[in-house]
């Protein structure tokens, strides 16, 4: 009798999966190689605000915007963006593998923690843009079109009974492709989708359809502005599940093993809660309805698992407690001017909204906000009675500065 299951499946079924594992495993190796370049173009701009990055002068020679490697691996560490130097090493020379930072002379392959000169690619318009970068860039400048400008598109939809948030039409989504000029032909439309869907940046909602032009629905998978921690760069794959844009003030809680990554979430007061590997992230990228997601990102990550924060109120306060006449609150004005990463604060509750997390390094920290403030007003308009999702949407379709006004407890 054989026993050889193998044996008994036909070559044919056997070659068909091992070309499906393929190209799964190219899909893996282009997303991969999407947030190597999306973390590294993070760091640059940081290191750019920083001024590590500068014209440098060296034997009668001028480098233009360039750092020393010394100096880099010093600030990853001070910024505890690596637990010790040998990760840092190891982090940077990820980046120098792919292409994005190079030796000012080109003579080292190997980033050396030393008084050496490198520089980023695209600081020297050296980067190679090849067909595989065009795909990328292209998927970030018309994510970044959709983000920034008020459109129909992205909206709660259902499809077999099921509702998605964030989801467009593939139809309506080639319809706007040609109006915004980025395609002539809807079947150029067609072909750029195929290609953005192959390369992970957009997915039917399912994970069921190819891209089609018709009424199949679709959504964003890669949040090109959610804020990457450099230790990602380590893992040799990603596992990337579609982000919720809800609200642009999400802190996404990571792998909580890693005691070196952590910062504190607290108001300026004796009390402090302490919120493993919490970072800020983006204008765009956010949570769940009712908490943040919690995932590790390692290759053998399952999909974000959503888990429920706690709220930081002592206890629930009503709208009209808040405004009572003799009520011991006090108003102020916060002034906050958001970064390449957001405002760094999470905003939650339902008439009235509060403050329930701080990035101590954010701008809203910066501009004076505390955990535990009610929302007022936003540019001006009163939010006491509504939801953190509309406060949320007052933000993401505003500028990048806002005006709140915020409402603390009086401690006598």
């Amino acid at each position: 009798m054989n026993t050889d299951i193998g044996a008994c499946i036909p070559r044919k079924f056997l070659e068909m999966e091992g070309l499906g594992n393929a190209v799964q495993k190219k899909t893996a190796d282009l997303e991969h190689m999407a947030e190597v370049l999306i973390t590294g173009e993070q760091l640059r701009l940081r290191l750019h605000e920083e001024k590590i990055i500068k014209d440098r002068r060296y034997h009668l020679r001028t480098y233009p915007n360039c750092f020393v490697a010394k100096e880099l691996i010093d600030w990853l560490l001070d910024h505890k963006d690596a637990a010790d130097r040998n990760m840092a090493i190891k982090l940077v020379q990820k980046l120098l593998d792919h292409g994005v930072i190079h030796h000012v002379c080109d003579e080292l392959k190997e980033f050396k923690d030393a008084k050496l000169f490198y520089r980023f690619r695209k600081d020297d318009g050296t980067f190679p843009l090849d067909s595989e970068v065009k795909v990328f860039a292209r998927g970030q400048r018309i994510y970044e079109k959709l983000m920034t400008t008020e459109n129909y598109l992205l909206q709660t939809r259902e499809e077999e009974g099921v509702k998605y948030q964030r989801a467009f039409v593939a139809s309506e989504f080639i319809d706007w492709l040609v109006q915004e000029g980025e395609v002539a032909l809807r079947s150029e439309g067609e072909q750029l989708c195929c290609r953005l869907l192959e390369h992970g940046i957009i997915q039917h909602v399912a994970n069921k359809h190819h891209f089609v032009d018709g009424n199949l629905l679709y959504q964003f998978r890669m949040n090109f502005r959610r804020r990457r921690r450099l230790v990602e760069l380590l893992n040799g794959s990603v596992s990337l599940a579609p982000d919720s844009h809800e609200s642009p003030f999400c802190l996404r809680k990571q792998n909580s093993d890693n005691p070196n990554t952590s910062f504190l979430s607290v108001s300026p007061t004796k009390e402090i809660k302490i919120v493993s590997a919490v970072r800020r992230c983006s204008m765009s990228s956010s949570c769940g309805s009712s908490g943040y997601y919690s995932s590790s990102p390692t290759p053998s990550s399952s999909p974000p698992v959503l888990s429920n924060p706690k709220s930081v109120l002592k206890r629930p306060v009503t709208t009209e407690e808040l405004v009572a006449p003799g009520a011991p609150y006090t108003k102020k004005t916060l002034t906050i001017v958001g970064d390449a990463v957001g405002w760094g604060f999470v905003v939650r509750g339902n008439k009235p909204c509060h403050i329930q997390a701080v990035d101590p390094s954010g701008p809203a920290a910066v501009a004076g906000m505390k955990v535990r403030q009610f929302v007022v007003s936003v540019n001006g308009l009163n939010v006491l009675h509504v939801d953190y999702r509309t406060v949320s949407n007052l933000i993401l379709t505003g500028q990048r500065t806002i005006v709140m006004e915020v409402m603390e407890e009086i401690n006598f």
